[in-house]
């Protein structure tokens, strides 16, 4: 496939993202950032399918109402005549490949829940572990663009093993219950936590680079971002943070 410089460029900037240390949900926002520059689109979401719910839940978005997606939550994923034939497919896919633009159009999926938010022209994506649906990308243009195309699609299933593999890595070295602490914490990397709890222990950045064997930069680079994160600005706040994971 060709591919232009500025999507080499894109594509490198992706690929080096999905390689760092993060947390679930910022490996999903931060890779819809990247994909709307990419892709010239519009509109992002990004779910994750709850097998014992039977629902999508977890939900990232750019650029979409939060009510509007909160009618998603409620309503329209039951009532929803495209996603679950693209999640069929396993392989991204234009909208257009499942149902005909015309026929969407006269949905109420359209009409109440698509066009309150200007989303005209989708592409989906879906990623597994084995059987497991682990996390889709939801990428939608308004209808004052073209609709994707194959080239899309192409640059998609390049992205998409690496997409994965970051949500597997997370999903494989995700402590032990840092979802159940709330939403602060479960914000943080695995590795940022570690970090976060040996800050609890009392040691110092030194004693810390030394036991995770990385650069003192490193060390210091996971305090900034989680410092950033949890809405603290010294090693104190993290401490405290660390110290109501503990009670709970």
């Amino acid at each position: 496939m060709y591919l232009t410089a500025s999507e080499s460029r894109a594509l490198s900037r992706l690929f080096g993202l999905l390689a760092e240390d993060m947390a679930e949900r910022e490996v999903r926002e931060r890779i819809g950032y990247g994909l709307l520059d990419m892709l010239h689109a519009d509109h992002f979401a990004s779910f994750v399918w709850n097998e014992a719910t039977r629902r999508f839940d977890g939900c990232v978005s750019i650029n979409m109402n939060a009510d509007t997606l909160g009618t998603y939550a409620s309503h329209f994923q039951f009532h929803d005549p495209i996603t679950f034939k693209l999640q069929a497919r396993r392989v991204p896919t234009l909208v257009t490949q499942v149902m005909p633009q015309n026929e969407l159009m006269g949905t109420e999926f359209f009409n109440d829940f698509l066009a309150r938010d200007g989303l005209h022209w989708g592409v989906n994506s879906y990623s597994y572990a084995g059987e497991r649906s682990i996390g889709d990308l939801r990428i939608w243009r308004g209808r004052h663009r073209d609709n994707f195309d194959g080239h899309t699609l192409d640059l998609l299933r390049l992205v998409e093993p690496a997409f994965a593999g970051a949500l597997r890595r997370v999903s494989q070295h995700a402590p032990a219950g840092v979802a159940s602490a709330g939403p602060e914490m479960a914000a943080l990397s695995a590795r940022e936590l570690a970090v976060a709890r040996m800050v609890g222990e009392g040691l110092t950045d030194k004693q810390i680079a030394q036991r995770l064997e990385v650069e003192l930069s490193t060390v210091r680079t996971y305090l900034k971002r989680s410092y950033l994160k949890l809405g603290v600005n010294r090693r104190g706040g993290l401490a405290t943070a660390v110290g109501r994971l503990r009670r709970d």
